[in-house]
Order: C-alpha cells, then structure tokens, then sequence
C-alpha cells in the first residue's frame, strides 16, 4: 500500500507506540489516585505537557488537552462566553476555508447565545490577507480565527500579521495550526495568538488527543464540567494517560527533526509533481492538471490538484485497487456529496471542485512510493480522461 492522505491522519511511529504501551498495560493507575500507581501516571501526564509545550515554545500550564482538534477548536469558541459578555463582544470574524469544526463551531455558538459573525474574503490560492480582516472589524468584534495552513490545499495564511491587526484593537486571536505542525515552526510568541489548536493524529502521533493553547486560561471556561483537578479545571473527565504520553513523544519527535521534515516533504512534493507532470505529459495530457492552492514550491506536505474531465470519487476508487491512497478533501467530510466548501470559496464551480483531490505526504513515504504513485495516477488519469479515452 502507498498511503497518500496524510492530511486526514498519520501512521503511529513505532516510538510513539513504545511510549505508550506501559501505560496501556502495567502502569494504568488513573491520575487522580494518590497511590503510586495513579502518580506514575500524574508525572507521565507532566512530562508529556512539557514536550507540546515545547513544540509551542509555550509553559506547560497554558496547555489544555483534549480529545483533538475538534474539541480544541470548540473549546477555544465556546469557552469564551463569559469573556464576551463582559467585554460587550457579540462579534466574532472567521474564514470561509476554515475547518469544519470551527465554522460550525461559530455557527452553533451565534445561534445559541445570538452573537453575530463574518466570512472574510480569500484569494484565488484560498489566502486569507490582513487587509480582508481588517475589513470586518467591528467594535464589538471579539474574536478573530484563522487557520495557519489549510487542510485541503496546504496554503499558508499571515497569521503574524493577522495576530498583530487584532492585538491593535483588542480582539482575540485563534488559530487552528492542525496541518502546520510537523512541518512549520510554531512559537507563540512570534505568532502572536491568544489561542491555538492542534492535533496529536496528524504528527504521527496516537487518534483521540490534541491539546489547546491559552494565553491566559483565566479567559476560559470548560465545555466539561467534572474533576476541579483535571486539566486545570479546564476539562474534565479522566485523562487519556496513553495517548496523552503518545501525544507527548510525537512532540518530542517533532521538535527534534522539525526542518529536515520539513525539508523532505517538500522534496517529496515537488518530485511528485514533477513526475505525475511527465507522465501525463507522454499521453497528451499534461495540460488536463491544475493545482488548486499554493504552487507547489512551496514548502509543506499536502498538494490539491484536478484533472478536468475525471471525476475525483472514481479515480479515488480506481486507485485504490491499486493499492494507493489519496482524498477527495477533508476526511471530515468525505462520505458527502457536496463539493468542497474550502474550494468554492477559492472561487472553483462546482464540477471542479469535485474533479478535485488532494494529495499528502509524511516523513514515512519515501521517493520510490511517491515516483511509483505519480506513474499510476496518471495511467488511471489517462483511462478516465475524456481526452485521454
């Protein structure tokens, strides 16, 4: 199998799994028990805060951990009711390439407590541009969330710039840096957010745990009530110890070979491209290709691109008979039949959007996988083409 979808999930490394299996197994003590098996699993917690806040270059007791990005993002939305009330904010500013779990997030939280929020614009590469926020600022606006990279087209926003543009007018900043870790330096400080989510599942790590930054958890308060002790009060219920550790090595890992990841999995996307550009091009087809999104010299790992004519569900099917896997978009969203939002917005009709996929790498692919997957795409892009047939 040649597993190409790396932006819906990862493979565990075999460390990650090492790192957690004791705590699968001999030490399962909860960790809220005073006996020592329950305090093996308290520093085993402590110890895995310290590597994600690492990764932030953030303190440990500004990390909240969660189920995953998911509940990260709604936690940084909700969460943020009582601080709205107070500041007389009832606005909140957000892109139309957001993840799901942050537009409904918003769209839940306007309608249940009768806040009012506002879709930047974006260019035609799904940017989100400063000057678009600016645009929908308003004196009640109260918080401002923008994705660092997206998670269908691996385009990178100015989240520096926008964090800037919202400290000026006292506003909140969030961003959902899901897809940017493993591949881009995420220091809180040069971002300049109050908020930040991301995601153990996409960093090779363990399914089923994230964490949240906060700036100042005195501005927060939890969607789970429960255990006072837990998660700062912040988020109750006892803690997942083995993903948690499992979260926290992939962290470590992470933070140790940041740029030479980087570095590879930028290569492994422009070769692949290269030769999926060659391919075609032998059957008459290289003109049928289009990146959606960023070119692809940019750095990062996942790669949008149609190929007119060819339907993108039929081609993923075609491919995986072949034993390749690549999506259709967010894995979020892969069982609907609407074409993707995040592209509409980049301006795409919507036979384009569907004739879309996306391809994403990780460290564990390697450049004959890649070289081999470019070969069939094309071939089957070739069956299914109208051109080509």
């Amino acid at each position: 199998m040649i597993y190409l979808d790396n932006a819906a999930t990862t493979q565990i490394k075999p460390e990650v799994l090492d790192a957690m299996i004791p705590y699968l197994q001999n030490n399962y003590g909860n960790a809220g028990s005073l006996y020592s098996l329950g305090s093996i699993s308290k520093k085993a917690i402590a110890e895995a805060r310290e590597s994600v806040a690492n990764l932030l270059h953030c303190k440990p007791e500004q990390v909240i951990f969660t189920s995953g990005g998911s509940e990260s993002n709604n936690l940084a939305i909700f969460g943020l009711l009582d601080y709205f009330k107070q500041k007389r904010k009832t606005h909140i500013i957000y892109s139309p390439v957001e993840h799901d779990s942050v537009i409904n997030a918003i769209d839940g939280f306007c309608k249940t407590y009768d806040f009012y929020s506002s879709e930047t614009s974006v260019s035609s590469n799904g940017v989100v541009i400063p000057k678009y926020v600016k645009d929908k600022m308003r004196p009640t606006t109260g918080l401002v969330s923008v994705m660092y990279v997206n998670n269908e087209t691996g385009s990178e926003n100015e989240i520096m710039e926008i964090a800037k543009l919202c400290s000026e007018n006292d506003v909140l900043f969030h961003t959902d840096c899901v897809q940017a870790a493993g591949t881009h330096t995420i220091d809180i400080d040069q971002i300049g957010c109050d908020l930040l989510s991301i995601s153990s599942h996409k960093i090779h790590g363990p399914k089923g745990v994230g964490a949240l930054f906060v700036r100042d958890t005195s501005l927060i308060n939890p969607l789970i009530y429960g255990g006072h002790e837990q998660e700062f009060g912040l988020r109750a219920g006892t803690e997942n110890v083995a993903g948690i550790v499992g979260f926290g090595k992939a962290c470590e890992i992470v933070s140790q070979n940041l740029r030479e990841n980087d570095i590879y999995m930028s290569m492994l996307k422009q070769v692949f491209y290269q030769c999926l550009a060659e391919n075609l091009d032998k059957h008459g087809l290289k003109d049928v290709m289009h990146i959606n999104g960023e070119p692809v010299v940019k750095h990062g790992k996942t790669l949008n691109i149609r190929f007119d004519g060819v339907d993108s569900e039929t081609l993923i099917l075609m491919l995986d008979a072949f034993g390749i896997c690549i999506s259709a978009g967010s894995a979020c969203r892969s069982y609907e039949s609407q074409p993707s939002h995040v592209l509409l917005a980049m301006g795409l009709d919507p036979d384009s959007a569907r004739d879309s996929v996306r391809i994403s790498f990780s460290v564990l692919n390697t450049l004959e996988e890649i070289t081999s997957a470019a070969k069939q795409i094309a071939e089957c892009v070739k069956l299914l083409s109208r051109k080509g047939g």
